[in-house]
Parts: C-alpha cells; sequence; structure tokens
C-alpha cells in the first residue's frame, strides 16, 4: 500500500512550497505533477520573469518583499547557483534543478508524468488519489492532501464547490503561448519597439494582423541577446474543456508565428533571429475559483485589509487581462501598501483533510488577478503545507487547528504574513 502524511498534487510553485513546508515539519510526503520536472508554468508555460513581489518604502524607496519564506530560499538558491540574474527577476533552466535538489534534500517523494483521474472522498475526507502513468493505474493513500493543481482539479474530483471565471458570464483571463527568440539586439529592440508597436496596431486595423493585443508584450531574459515574448492572447476559450484547450493552443501558435515573422520583417533588432522555441503548454492565468470558507474580493485588496487569519500578504497591482480582447485594466497599490490573504481561502467547502494552495483558492475574478502570480502562490502552498503539519500533528481536522500557531511558524521560517 503506497500510504503518506500528505500528497501534494501539483508540482509548481504552490506545490513546491507545500510540499517542503510539510516535509520540513516531520510528514512523509508525495509530490505528484504531470510534467517531467517541477516549476510548473514557470518553465512548462515559459513564465518569466518573476512579477513584482515587494513594496517600497513611500519615504526611502527601499524595496520592501512581500514574499518571503520558501520562495526567498528559492530565489538565493538561484541566484547562488548563477541560474537567476542579481539585479532582475529573470531566471532560467537551472531552477529545475535547484526545485529538484531542494524536494529531495527535505525527503519528498516525487513522482513525475503522472496524471491524477480519479479521488475518493467520503464524508468531507479523502481517502486517496488515482493516478495514470507509465506504469498504468496507481492509488495512493494520504491522511491529508493539498490541491495545488492550478485549476483545482483534486477538489473538483472530490465533488468541491467552485466557479468559473468572472462572475457575469463565466469568461476567464485569457490564455498565452509564450515564444523566444535569438539573436536580437535587446537594446536596439527597447529603442524600436515604440515603431513597432504603432506599426502592429496599423496591421490589425488593416487586417494583416490577427493578435488582439494592444501592443507586442516583450523582455530580456537571463541570456543575453534573447528576446523572451508574452505577446498571444487567446480568448473565449474555457481551459477546462480538453477541445478548447487544443484550439487555443492550435491558434496561439500562429499567433507566434505571425508575430515572428513580423518582427523578422521590420525590426532591425530581430532580422537575424530565429524563433528558438515556443512554450510546451499554453499559459492558463484563470480557471477554477474553488469556494471556500471565505471568498477574497477585490474590495478586500482595495481596503488593504489585514486578516486575523493572514497567511500571506500581497500588492502585485489586480492585472485584468481582458477577457474580451486585446487590453487589461491595472490597479496599483500605493507605496507601503499591501493587503493580506487569510487562511479560510484554502479550506474548501465541505472537505475536513484537504486545502487548496495557488491561483485555485477562494476569491473572485477581480481578486485573483493580482495574487495569481509566482511568489505569492508559493507562499499560498508554504502556508497550506505548514497547516497541513499542525493538522497531522494535533490529530486535527484542517479547520482546528491553532491560527497563531501557523503564524508563527511561518512568519520562524521567513514568511510574511
Amino acid at each position: 500500500m503506497h500510504r503518506y502524511d500528505l500528497i501534494v498534487v501539483g508540482g509548481g510553485f504552490a506545490g513546491v512550497g507545500a510540499a517542503l513546508a510539510a516535509a520540513r515539519e516531520g510528514m512523509k510526503v508525495l509530490l505528484i505533477d504531470r510534467h517531467n520536472c517541477l516549476g510548473g508554468t514557470a518553465v512548462g508555460s515559459l513564465v518569466n520573469p518573476f512579477m513584482p513581489y515587494w513594496t517600497t518604502d513611500p519615504d526611502t524607496n527601499e524595496k520592501i518583499p512581500l514574499a518571503g519564506g520558501i520562495f526567498a530560499e528559492i530565489v538565493d538558491a538561484m541566484k547562488q547557483q548563477g541560474y537567476m540574474t542579481n539585479d532582475a527577476d529573470f531566471f532560467d533552466e537551472g531552477l529545475k534543478l535547484v526545485l529538484n535538489r531542494m524536494m529531495l534534500q527535505a525527503g519528498i517523494q516525487l513522482l513525475f508524468h503522472s496524471y491524477l483521474v480519479d479521488a475518493q472522498a467520503e464524508n468531507g475526507y479523502i481517502q486517496t488519489v488515482t493516478v495514470v502513468n507509465k506504469s498504468g493505474k496507481q492509488t495512493y493513500f494520504a491522511d491529508y492532501f493539498i490541491d495545488a493543481t492550478g485549476d483545482g482539479d483534486l477538489a473538483a474530483l472530490c465533488g468541491c464547490a467552485w466557479k468559473l471565471g468572472r462572475d457575469k458570464d463565466q469568461q476567464c483571463q485569457p490564455m498565452s503561448l509564450c515564444f523566444r527568440m535569438a539573436p536580437v539586439d535587446t537594446v536596439l529592440f527597447k529603442k524600436e519597439k515604440p515603431f513597432l508597436d504603432q506599426l502592429f496596431r496599423q496591421y490589425q486595423k488593416e487586417g494583416k494582423i490577427k493578435n488582439i493585443l494592444h501592443g507586442i508584450l516583450a523582455f530580456g531574459i537571463a541570456m543575453p541577446n534573447v528576446l523572451h515574448l508574452n505577446s498571444t492572447r487567446l480568448i473565449h476559450k474555457n481551459p477546462l474543456d480538453a477541445m478548447e484547450l487544443t484550439e487555443a493552443e492550435i491558434e496561439g501558435r500562429e499567433l507566434v508565428f505571425e508575430l515572428y515573422h513580423f518582427l523578422k520583417s521590420h525590426s532591425a533588432a530581430c532580422k537575424e533571429s530565429q524563433l528558438i522555441m515556443t512554450a510546451s503548454e499554453i499559459g492558463v492565468r484563470e480557471s477554477r475559483k474553488i469556494i471556500g470558507d471565505y471568498c477574497l474580493t477585490q474590495e478586500d485588496l482595495l481596503a488593504c485589509r489585514k486578516f486575523e487569519d493572514s497567511i500571506c500578504a500581497c500588492n502585485y497591482d489586480i492585472d485584468i487581462h481582458s477577457p474580451d480582447g486585446g487590453g487589461a485594466s491595472h490597479y496599483f497599490f500605493a507605496p507601503g501598501e499591501y493587503y493580506t490573504i487569510p487562511y479560510r481561502c484554502l479550506t474548501p467547502k465541505g472537505m475536513n483533510n484537504m486545502l487548496v494552495a495557488g491561483r485555485c483558492i477562494s476569491s473572485t475574478h477581480e481578486a485573483q488577478a493580482s495574487f495569481r502570480i509566482m511568489p505569492v502562490c508559493c507562499c499560498l502552498g508554504q502556508a497550506a503545507g505548514t497547516a497541513a503539519s499542525l493538522a497531522k500533528n494535533n490529530r486535527y481536522d484542517i479547520r482546528k487547528i491553532s491560527i497563531s500557531e501557523l503564524q508563527n511558524l511561518l512568519v520562524q521560517h521567513g514568511a510574511k504574513i
């Protein structure tokens, strides 16, 4: 019998944070992921760089990190080993290696290439999860479970209530297929960009460009002369529908090559470049959000609310990529401002031995647009893993743990709450 104290499903930043926090508190942990590595959208969807995870002192303009703990450990390890620049938040393939080593050092059992297909739950308790992989079907038992799938797949299999997208029509933020070009004179590209954006919009009006994004979204990355583009937008596609997800992948690749040829033709910085890679899967900004004991709202964020059961801090802007078109709306927090996320957003209604972590926690469409970034997801995972360890050690349900004890442990391990 394959039995563990805790099973974490999903090896992105939320799952990594959860598994590592729990293992360090003495839990026997299995971490399951459908990919061949850890890192989630950072590696599978080429989401890079880390979005801002700090506020600034209004008087000195000094950066004050809001994502600490395990996320800070990951960043420090990558910088020390040369896999991340010291003056920016771009990272490279070394992330996969750093995460592997951290998990194995903590004694976590990893299981890759495994798809979650079933879960057995009764009276609010999950007993097992079943995956399919090269070995066939395998069933694993645990006392506690954490859904870090991003899409809330485990919660849905257990019958938990959830919602999709924005309330009025269930439409989600658009998906994007990222890609990279090289060699590119990135200094020259920055100078050319205003002209390229203007020409791009002109071509849209003339019907020569199908991409609906209002401009070219491009980043440099940790490697010299490489241009990273998060510049495709796929709207009105349900990321939970396999057929529509397939359509998004197909359309996304057309948009990648459309923009690649546009840049080759009109940018002196890109004229000698090649399309060196596309992401192995399209990036999903939003899908399921579970119905938890508390629903985090935009009003909470605007009020910079600090909850009594706070387990995580954030002030990334409310960055809503329009589900209807190529634009985006932003609300930026003032220097020194931030909000917190309550533990109750991680507890699905009706479940007693499962937590959720990452972008699928209980919230509205608008609130999710802020906390969905990878640094915050890692902090949510750390909180979930720590909470699971407290529940296990005291033989409690997930709602019966001491919030003050949870908060003290998180702060002790470098988290910001």
